[in-house]
Formats: C-alpha cells, structure tokens, sequence
C-alpha cells in the first residue's frame, strides 16, 4: 500500500491532510472550549456563498472563497456580542442563506461543470500544489496569530468576566477567533468538505481535551490526533475504493466512541 505514496496526488493528499490537522488541532481547540461549535457550523455552510461566487465571476475559489467566509464570519462575530438573545435564530438564518446563495449563483454561472460533491464532502485527492502553498500560509498565519494572543484567548475561553476585569479585550479577541474559525474552515473544506468539517474541527479537540490538563497540550494532542485520523483515512479510502472525506470522518468517529470507553481525567 505504500507505494500510492510516490504519486503525486498522493503526497498533495498528504500535505494538505497534515496541514489541515496542524490547524484543527488549534482551531478547534478554542472552538471546544469557548462553546462555539453552533457558529462554526454556520459558517461552514455560510462559505458555500463564496463558492457559488467564485464560479460565477470566474475567479480562483480558495481566494474568493476565504474573502466570503470572513466577511460572513465578522458579521456572526457581531451578532454574538450585540445581541445574544437571538443568536442563535441569526447564525441559522446566515447557515442556510449562505448555501442557497452558493446554488443560485451556481445556476446563475454559464455553463459551469463542477462536482458539487467535492465541495460538499471533500476533494482531498484533487487538490493542486497551488492550493497548498496558499493553505500553508493561511496555517502560518492563524499559528502566529494564537501564538501573539495565546495568554489573552486562554483567559477568555474558561472565564470571560474575569478577563474582562483584568482588561483583556475579550470582543476584539472573540472577532479574531470567529476569523480563525473561518480561515480554518475555508483550509478543510478541501479535505472533508462543508457537510462533514465540523468532525474534523470537534472530534480530536474533544477527545484531546479528556486528557489534557492544559490549553497548550490539548492543541498539541488534538493535531496529532487530526493527522492520525486524516492519514489513515486517506489510505482506508484507498484500499476500499470510497470517498476520502467520508473515509476519514468516519475513523475519526471509530477514535471519538473508543475514547469513551476510557474515563476522563480527573481534576
């Protein structure tokens, strides 16, 4: 079986399946322990927008793509913090439009002839050597910028008034992981796809964080995790013939029920 690792296509799967991990392993980290997972979907699906956009105007879709799924992040961030009570009828509303935008804008592109299918459950076996180098930056950036706020991110996430007490700019911290969030999920639609990226960006975060006993090592666990998961994925949709999305959300579920069946840590 390891000789699928000397083509090509097969060592771009690799690259972009690590690269991906090393950014659910913190992304998702933060998404676990701030309670964020609701807005996460919606911008998943809300990103669709941009891939409907990018088809019809004719433009590179990750670039176009990461635009839309900022833009439509910032104003989830917002509705977050001015008005709460009604966050979650917001989010949805955002969730469901974004994905009829993105079908209309692709009914509306002349003569387009793309697969659906790869956008909504992952194309990890296509992806070009293009797109890595532009997912390599975009990993790049959100490490350094967790890294620069590490301290203020860690203060917000297990206690929000007391941070606020001590002066850390919680609302401008909170935008900036909205941001991330979607900056990371623009990375792993590639990999598994809208439909099926909240696994990837929840999974390992969550069965890291059964063992962690700190901030730091739950990300560090969560992204080894996400790249045992993506990579024995990728090589069980080789060996069975299926989809390599599917593939790998599905070892990542065997991973989540088997660590239940060990306890926790305890305080």
């Amino acid at each position: 079986m390891l000789d699928v690792l000397g083509y090509d296509f097969m060592q771009n799967a690799l690259a972009a399946g690590l690269l991906a991990s090393l950014i659910c392993g913190v992304i998702g980290s933060l998404v676990v322990v701030n309670r964020i997972v609701f807005i996460s979907g919606g911008i998943a699906h809300a990103s669709y927008g941009g891939v409907g956009l990018a088809f019809l105007l004719g433009l590179p879709v990750l670039p176009v793509t990461t635009g839309f799924t900022v833009c439509m992040a910032l104003i989830m961030a917002l509705v977050t913090l001015r008005a709460r009570e009604r966050v979650d009828t917001v989010i949805g509303v955002i969730w469901a439009s974004g994905m009829a935008m993105g079908i209309i804008l692709l009914d509306f592109t002349p003569g387009y002839n793309v697969d659906l299918m790869s956008y909504l459950f992952g194309s990890i076996l296509a992806v070009p050597r293009s797109d890595l180098w532009l997912m390599a930056g975009m990993a790049v950036l959100v490490v350094v910028l967790v890294a620069v706020f590490y301290r203020g991110f860690l203060v917000m996430s297990f206690d929000e008034e007391f941070a606020r007490a001590r002066g850390v700019p919680v609302d401008f911290l909170y935008c900036l992981l909205i941001v991330l969030v979607g900056l990371c999920v623009v990375m792993i639609i590639r990999v598994v796809g809208l439909i099926l990226v909240i696994a990837l960006l929840t999974i390992p975060p969550f069965i890291a964080e059964r063992r962690a006993r700190s901030l730091k090592v739950m990300m560090t666990v969560s992204t080894v995790l996400s790249a045992v998961f993506t990579v024995a994925g990728l090589l069980l949709s080789y060996a069975l013939d299926i989809t390599s999305g599917a593939a790998i959300i599905a070892v990542a579920a065997a991973g989540f029920f088997v660590s239940l069946l060990f306890p926790h840590k305890t305080a």
